[in-house]
């Protein structure tokens, strides 16, 4: 793979790229969103929807994420949104290690490319990949630096909401807390 310069470029190598078994029967789903954001949502895995149409956060956690990023006066067009594995896994079962290893060279360059100020894991799967040590229900909602000028601000994937609604208040005070951060 010859280094990118541009998200396209990224998206193009992406497109042709088979180097995992997932890779040859399902669409890639590229990040998508501002490409200057100072904020990158990274998810686990595409869904069902997204695969359908190429997008990350297109389903129903995508419609809850767009709430989400409503409550603290954000679009999508103001940040962008992406995933750990940029292919589907069948019947959305979890990503393997090697799902997530393979793929995560796309989400590096990504980040290279865009050089944000604050990366939002949502969920376990793209947490561990910036901590391996933390659960998502030890650092949700709370900001850690990574670098001088880089915060992980972890929060529950918003799937996890949907299918425990015990989580969505929390998932939306943690957002809350998100937009409090990021005006400091």
């Amino acid at each position: 793979m010859t280094t990118p310069q541009t998200l396209d470029d990224l998206r193009q190598q992406l497109i042709q790229w088979k180097g995992i078994d997932i890779a040859k029967t399902s669409n890639p789903v590229p990040g998508d969103g501002n490409p200057k954001a100072a904020i990158v949502f990274v998810g686990e895995a595409p869904g069902q929807r997204e695969d359908e149409l190429g997008k990350p956060f297109v389903g129903q956690a995508g419609k809850l994420l767009d709430e989400l990023l409503a409550s603290i006066d954000l679009k999508r067009e103001d940040v962008y949104i992406t995933n750990v594995v940029k292919f589907r896994p069948p019947e959305n079962r979890d990503p393997t290690p090697e799902e997530k290893a393979a793929c995560l060279p796309f989400l590096q360059l990504e980040l290279a490319i865009i050089r944000p100020k604050v990366i939002v894991p949502l969920g376990r799967h793209a947490l561990t990949q910036f901590f391996t040590n933390i659960s998502i229900t030890d650092a949700h909602g709370k900001p850690r630096k990574l670098t001088d000028s880089l915060s992980i601000f972890p929060l529950y994937h918003p799937a996890a909401a949907l299918h425990n609604p015990n989580l969505k208040q929390t998932l939306f005070e943690d957002m809350k807390a998100l937009g409090k951060f990021l005006r400091e």
